[in-house]
């Protein structure tokens, strides 16, 4: 990972706040062309009970309907927290290029556990495992402290 990546995952890590702000579980995402343009950003919004509103499969959603197929394997996805198997799924299937993550699915499931939480509904894979053909870097030891006092505030621990 290097600057630029960081500042991406800042930002994503800002979505996940104004995410949680929102009433939504905090994870935000930025997906930015292969010439480091921004071309799309969202935060989760699975409050309104639609479960599959996570901002990595929006994202990809977007990829689909507004990127030439031939561009979007040059595109990173940069996101709060890595991918569920869904998101993961849905990026491969329309092609995206790389995915940085500020925290891994590894440390959220050790948060939860550390707060005897139960386990989420799908078990969260490492991307490799469900999209092997993806570049994939993280965690970011940088934000993912951060990203950890976000889930603290949403399960009312801080």
């Amino acid at each position: 990972m290097d600057a630029t990546d960081l500042r991406h995952l800042r930002r994503c890590v800002d979505l996940a706040e104004d995410a949680l702000n929102a009433g939504d579980e905090p994870f935000g995402s930025v997906l930015v062309s292969g010439d480091g343009v921004v071309l799309a950003e969202d935060r989760n919004r699975i409050a309104d009970g639609d479960s599959t509103r996570h901002p990595e499969f929006a994202l990809a959603r977007w990829a689909a309907e507004k990127m030439r197929p031939e561009d979007r394997p040059a595109a990173t996805v940069y996101t709060s927290g890595e991918h569920c198997p869904m998101c993961s799924a849905a990026h491969a299937w329309v092609g995206l290029g790389r995915i940085v993550y500020a925290a891994s699915s590894e440390q959220l499931m050790g948060w939860l556990a550390d707060l005897d939480l139960p386990e989420p509904p799908v078990r969260p894979l490492p991307i490799r495992d469900v999209a092997p053909g993806v570049a994939v870097d993280g965690p970011s030891p940088e934000l993912s402290e951060r990203v950890h006092r976000l889930h603290l505030r949403y399960h009312g621990r801080v």
